[in-house]
């Protein structure tokens, strides 16, 4: 056996992720880094306090596989609340962050050949995974400024072997909340062609302007052909916890847990706990964790396009568009993010690295959830590149 021949084919020549490698090189020249999506700090101080005291005063074994039952309990009680669902805590599997919940759900469902369909730009572990599984990719392809989705795309994507559909909202990278209109048209398409839907909702508490997030599962045909994937991460702003759960139906969940527990098995217990409380939170602390991110938006978007940037829109996640032909500069989203790294001390996000074929090359990511003094002086940094760049372009997309 010789090197090139080791190990599985999907993993064999992947790169690592565009998040390590911008984040790494932020690490390696100091820059700021706003590219990967964390916040700053440790986190909401009322949240730490619940995992430090259960991590003192309850126990540290192996939980229950599916999760500890408060945990299973909240989640269910939570969305009841929140979004008008009917789960109960059997239908509730805790994972170790959404992606392990993603990875679970299609090892579990997929079988070869099985065909997903998914929208792109798409969260980057999507397509390794689905592949992973022996699954076969059918990738709608959307396209800037509204992302938007129609009859006709998904039609033509679905074929006599499709047999799931992968979706995020709100969606990362583009920051956009799926509207009324398209979320029925995705149930007609599920329930006409039968497709279960994995739905990643992890972005479901960091929505902005009012929008309220709608659930996929609550719509017509859908409650017991969904799969809802959510993270304690994203609504906490503990990314590192990884704490995250799928809900499904019983005959879909039950098998949800058989391939969770040939994954992680389970997830610290103390910070199950931790989560369990914090989503029995007033509806006033929420509330408030969202206008902290919207003033954070609204503050990076007021400095980019003071600076001459041209901004996206963003109703959701923690993350903005910028626009670079539209504000002067003759870059691709690559070149674009490998110079501001090394020139302006700011790390970035090309939002061609979401697309597997095809992509998008003229927008750039840039994540928000930082405190007013880092967004500042990155909006300088790039304001001092962008006069740099307009005045000398570079290579043109």
């Amino acid at each position: 056996m010789t090197h090139g021949t080791i190990g599985h084919p999907v993993y064999r020549d992947m790169p690592t992720t565009i998040f390590e490698h911008m984040s790494a090189r932020a690490r390696e020249t100091g820059a700021i880094n706003l590219g990967q999506g964390f916040p700053e700090g440790p986190g909401p101080r009322v949240v730490l306090e619940a995992a430090a005291d259960a991590l003192l005063t309850r126990s540290s074994q192996y939980p229950p596989m599916a999760g500890l039952p408060e945990l299973r309990e909240a989640v269910a009680a939570h969305y009841a609340r929140h979004q008008g669902l009917d789960l109960t805590a059997p239908e509730v599997i805790v994972t170790s962050g959404a992606t392990e919940a993603i990875a679970a759900t299609l090892l579990a469902l997929v079988q070869p050949g099985d065909e997903v369909l998914m929208l792109a730009p798409l969260y980057d572990a999507y397509l390794p995974l689905v592949e992973r599984a022996g699954g076969v990719a059918r990738v709608v392809r959307l396209t800037p400024p509204d992302w938007r989705i129609d009859r006709t795309m998904l039609e033509a994507a679905v074929s006599p072997r499709t047999r799931f559909l992968l979706m995020n909202n709100p969606v990362n990278p583009t920051g956009a909340v799926m509207r009324a209109d398209e979320l029925a048209l995705i149930a007609e398409v599920c329930v006409t062609h039968d497709l279960i839907a994995i739905c990643d909702e992890v972005w479901e508490h960091v929505t902005f302007d009012g929008v309220a997030h709608r659930p996929l599962m609550a719509l017509p045909g859908m409650r017991d052909r969904t799969v809802k994937i959510g993270s304690a991460g994203k609504i906490f702003s503990v990314t590192g916890w990884k704490v995250g759960w799928m809900c499904a139906a019983p005959p879909i969940a039950t098998l949800l847990a058989r391939a969770h527990q040939f994954l992680t098995f389970t997830t610290p217990p103390n910070l199950q706990w931790a989560v369990a409380q914090g989503l029995g939170f007033a509806d006033d602390w929420f509330v408030e964790q969202r206008a902290g991110y919207q003033a954070s938006r609204d503050r990076l978007a007021r400095g980019l396009r003071a600076a001459g940037y041209h901004v996206l829109p963003g109703g959701a996640t923690w993350f903005l568009s910028i626009d670079l032909p539209a504000s002067g500069i003759a870059l691709n989203d690559m070149d674009f993010c490998e110079r501001i790294i090394t020139e302006a001390g700011v790390a970035a996000i090309p939002v061609s690295a979401f697309y597997p074929h095809d992509p998008v090359t003229h927008l750039v990511r840039l994540c928000f959830c930082k405190s007013d003094a880092v967004l500042d002086e990155a909006v300088a940094r790039l304001a001092a590149f962008r006069q740099g760049a307009v005045a000398m372009p570079g290579e043109g997309r």
